[in-house]
């Protein structure tokens, strides 16, 4: 037989679509061609291929061969096509059955001499694979990864050899067990190493609650990544959804997917050099960013005032959506973004003795370029802003009492969400304006009192729908069915940066 077909998946933004690898050997000249849109390294393939081959002790075949990779409008790159090429030529030449190629799908990058090396999107090619009701072979080294996926037929190998003695019949590959579990996490840190700053903790377990942004503003060492490191410890468990889908996001990264971390909330913490397309991803060919990598995890970003505006803007909608498209030319990709942002600023350039009022030495105009350098719609995406102060010497001594501990207030955070999911299906955060009118519902005396608020202090119609989830988080905290005057209470008084002048509320 002069042709053979092997199935595999190529990578496109988090999908991995089919590829159908056709080989064909023919007359001619000796020579091998790849059709179908490859890029450089799968062009380059050929030289891995042949090499692999012989020194696997097979036969590369002295004709002109012909390599097709099926659809041929889909961008193919990496290496893990060298696998279903080596595969394809074997099957075509007749060094093992072609028909055992049928049911199964193979991905894995060949060395020259003969041993699998690691690709990266080994998961969501496993969750491809299973759907179309196929098994799936890859390397030794994406095991554990595609493993995660419950149902799949998966084997998995280190040489070009074994797989032809599975192939082939005579040394049959022991299909790998496919069982997720997440690992029990063990935190260094605990909220109770947190001394004083008790509306900066309160601000931190509504926040783990609803879901909510936290922007914390307060004069150096106060506290303020203290307080952001510790959320995790206070978070509820990722879903086996959840875990999934940041899973999926973390496998087609570069850094790749480490199967330790499974059903781990990844945190995100870039420098405040990082440029727009660090944080939402991109490049010629699409990748993740920062905000794809938090994915249902935590995106902290320290000294918020001295990234660039412009790269701060394009948190804006993934905020919002869930989610973010990147757009090229050629191709276009999309990739979840649902990230839980926390940032941290000084209250104005010299930091300080400032108190974002008239004890700050800064003047006026010094003080509304520095608070400009954060855009309004940004700051209304953020649903608690809260002060941060300097605390008096007493309360950092080694005597003063000490906060609730991560475990304690983690038990009530668990408990409120719990009722958020019972109630409507997702956190308050994610409420959608149906949803704020259905379960966030105020009295005429509570929403009086928003109404003022909003004309005092000038709130848009988002930070209107914010400070109702906000409210409605802090009843779930507390265990009420309505949301009451002090609940509402609180919600405007996280609202720090709509106070432009210097006012409180």
């Amino acid at each position: 037989m002069s042709l053979a077909r092997v199935y595999t998946r190529a990578q496109l933004g988090i999908d991995a679509p089919e590829v159908c690898v056709e080989v064909h050997l023919a007359n001619g000249l000796p020579a091998l061609s790849i059709v179908g849109l490859p890029e450089a390294a799968v062009r380059e393939s050929k030289d891995r291929v042949r090499a692999a081959i012989l020194n696997s002790h097979f036969e590369f075949p002295a004709r002109r061969i012909t390599v097709n990779l099926a659809p041929a409008d889909l961008p193919k790159e990496g290496g893990r096509f060298d696998l279903p090429i080596a595969l394809g030529i074997l099957a075509a030449s007749g060094q093992i059955p072609a028909e055992a190629l049928d049911d199964i799908e193979f991905i894995g990058e060949l060395a020259l001499s003969g041993e699998l090396r690691t690709v990266r999107g080994a998961l969501p090619a496993a969750l491809a694979a299973r759907s179309a009701e196929r098994s799936l072979l890859v390397p030794a080294a994406c095991m554990a990864e595609a493993s995660l996926v419950e149902s799949l037929p998966l084997y998995a190998t280190d040489h070009l050899l074994q797989v032809c003695a599975h192939l082939s019949g005579q040394t049959r590959l022991k299909q790998q067990e496919t069982s997720p579990q997440a690992i029990p996490q063990n935190w260094d840190v605990d909220l109770s190493d947190i001394r004083g700053q008790h509306q900066a903790r309160r601000a931190l377990e509504v926040a783990a609650a609803g879901g909510h942004n936290l922007l914390m503003i307060g004069p150096p060492g106060t506290g303020k990544t203290m307080l952001a490191t510790r959320l995790p410890t206070i978070l509820p468990a990722m879903t086996p959804e959840e875990a999934l889908e940041a899973a999926i996001v973390a496998s087609i990264s570069e850094q790749g997917f480490e199967p330790l971390h499974w059903g781990r909330r990844p945190v995100r913490s870039p420098h405040h050099t990082a440029s727009g397309v660090a944080l939402a991803g991109g490049g010629s060919q699409p990748r993740p960013g920062e905000i794809s990598l938090a994915h249902h995890g935590i995106l902290f970003l320290d000294e918020l005032t001295e990234f660039d505006r412009r790269d701060l803007d394009v948190l804006r909608e993934p905020m919002e959506t869930g989610h973010i498209t990147i757009s090229r030319a050629a191709r276009q990709a999309q990739f979840p973004a649902r990230f839980q942002l926390i940032a941290a600023m000084n209250p104005c350039p010299q930091g300080r003795s400032c108190d974002l009022g008239p004890g700050c030495e800064c003047s006026p105009e010094r003080q509304r370029r520095y608070r400009a350098r954060l855009s309004a719609p940004l700051l209304d995406r953020i649903d608690l802003q809260v002060e941060v102060p300097q605390l008096p010497r007493e309360a950092l001594r080694q005597e003063a009492p000490r906060g609730e501990s991560s475990r304690v207030v983690r038990a009530r955070v668990i408990t409120a969400r719990q009722r958020q999911i019972q109630r409507q299906g997702c956190s308050n955060a994610q409420l959608d304006t149906r949803g704020i009118e259905r379960y966030c519902t105020l009295a005429p005396s509570e929403r009086d009192l928003l109404e003022q608020a909003m004309t005092r202090f000038r709130l848009s119609a988002r930070a209107y729908h914010r400070i109702l989830k906000v409210a409605r988080t802090a009843a779930d905290l507390e265990g009420t069915g309505n949301i009451a005057g002090h609940h509402l209470a609180e919600a405007l008084g996280y609202r720090a940066m709509d106070r432009w002048d210097g006012q409180r509320i």
